[in-house]
């Protein structure tokens, strides 16, 4: 029963950050699009928060329970995982509009392709839960069971990373004329693939307790790997048209992303 609350729990947290990609949507319940220049800002703040939970949280909590070698093994795993799936989605280009028209086996296929692309978000998630309900490991308490300080941090980090996620989805879809509440649907069914990465990865780390050093560096590989092959030259392609091309808003945004979450990280 223990474990059934355990897997629950991570469920939970993985399906918390999937609905945040859907916050991505609710700008366009109040404005009919976004600038440039907040979009910009809003992958400079994806990119701060994910490199400071990988940095300040994941590889911290690895090199507690390890070595600084397992750590570097399993960052390298990481990042071989995102070359992978970028490999694997060159020759696939999943149109916006499909999301809208898409039957059954389609919505299966997307749903695939979405399963490489935000496995590594699911799996920073489960594996910060590795300590989950242990005596003596600095939590919260929550509905009876310690969460870790890391699982919290890390929810909230993907959480936040995933709303400029969602603004990416939901751009194309309004000018489809997809309605708000579409939007929102669509983006968060982008990141449904994270609750079950995550719950496969805390299972993992639970049972092979000794590779929980190489699951902290994996986790942080495929985060810092994404930052700087997605997130960034994303930011940087949106923000070529502005004055300095956009570098001021992604520093400002990197800084504020960092800045949110390094006090979080040192409690």
């Amino acid at each position: 029963m223990a474990l059934l609350a355990n897997l629950t729990l991570v469920f939970v947290a993985g399906f918390i950050t999937a609905l945040a990609t859907g916050l991505g949507a609710i700008p366009f319940f109040l404005v009919d699009d976004i600038s440039d220049r907040w979009y910009v800002g809003l992958w400079g703040l994806a990119s701060g928060i994910m490199l400071a939970a990988s940095l300040f949280g994941l590889i911290f909590e690895g090199l507690a329970e390890g070595t600084a070698f397992e750590i570097a093994v399993g960052m390298g795993a990481g990042v071989l995982l995102v070359i992978v799936a970028h490999w694997v989605l060159d020759d696939v280009d999943v149109d916006p509009k499909e999301y809208a028209e898409a039957d059954f086996k389609k919505l299966v296929l997307i749903l695939g392709i979405l399963t490489v692309h935000s496995f590594p978000e699911g799996i920073a998630v489960g594996v910060s839960f590795a300590e989950l309900g242990f005596e003596g490991a600095d939590g919260v308490l929550l509905f009876g069971t310690t969460v870790p300080i890391l699982a919290i941090f890390m929810t909230i980090a993907i959480s936040i990373h995933n709303i400029p996620e969602g603004v990416a989805i939901s751009i194309p879809l309004r000018s489809m004329g997809v309605s708000e509440w579409r939007m929102a649907w669509w983006a968060v069914f982008s990141s449904l693939p994270q609750p079950i990465g995550a719950v496969l990865a805390f299972a993992f780390v639970r049972l092979a307790r000794d590779f929980l050093p190489y699951g902290f560096g994996f986790a942080a590989g495929a985060m810092i790997y994404l930052v700087a092959t997605e997130f960034i030259p994303e930011a940087l392609e949106t923000g070529a048209p502005l004055p300095g091309d956009g570098h001021r808003e992604l520093l400002g945004g990197l800084v504020a992303g960092v800045a949110l979450m390094v006090p979080l990280a040192l409690v």
